[in-house]
């Protein structure tokens, strides 16, 4: 037989040897309610200045989390999941919430002076206590019996541990005279 002939055809016998949803169906989506029994790992967060900040100043959020693979049990078979940032958020505790696609650093890695707005730093309104959850967000891929990496259907977001900021006013004094010689002048 001819197989460039137009009649000429074969029957995929792949299809009829492997069960719809099986690990070696090549039309199986797995998406992210799937990954229920293997979860993305949790962020590691901080913040600065630790813990407080000032009412109208930038308080810097930072948050890290790292590709990784987990094993588990997907649709009922063995699997690795592997799990690649894709972005960070932070709802504030003062109904504002933050996404970026960093999960930025502290002020001195970033080589800026404390207060120094970045594109992961919040500003309060208001004093108050509030608490922050972090979040990062992972692309997913799995796969069965090492086989090649597929592509999870939606995305996985992950909050990391919850923290309380301190917000507080803070005001400037000037002063009429050295503190350090007269301690008791207006103002020391």
């Amino acid at each position: 037989m001819d197989v460039n002939d137009p009649l000429y055809f074969t029957r995929d016998t792949f299809g009829s040897e492997c069960p719809v949803g099986a690990p070696c169906d090549p039309g199986l989506v797995v998406r992210v309610g799937d990954l229920v029994n293997i979860p993305a790992g949790t962020p590691t967060s901080g913040m600065e200045p630790n813990g407080w900040a000032i009412v109208g100043l930038p308080a810097n959020f930072y948050s890290r989390a790292e590709a990784h693979v987990r094993s588990g049990v997907l649709l009922g078979y063995l699997a690795e999941v592997r799990f690649t940032p894709l972005g960070f958020g932070w709802a504030y505790g003062d109904g504002s919430h933050g996404r970026t696609g960093t999960g930025g650093a502290s002020w001195a890695a970033q080589g800026r002076a404390e207060f120094d707005e970045t594109a992961t730093s919040h500003v309060y309104g208001e004093s108050g206590s509030f608490v922050v959850t972090p979040r990062a967000l992972y692309t997913a891929e799995f796969r069965f019996n090492s086989g090649a990496w597929r592509t999870v259907a939606g995305t996985v977001s992950v909050a990391g541990p919850a923290f309380t900021v301190v917000v507080g006013q803070a005001k400037t004094l000037l002063v009429g005279s050295d503190c350090r010689g007269k301690p008791q002048a207006p103002g020391c």
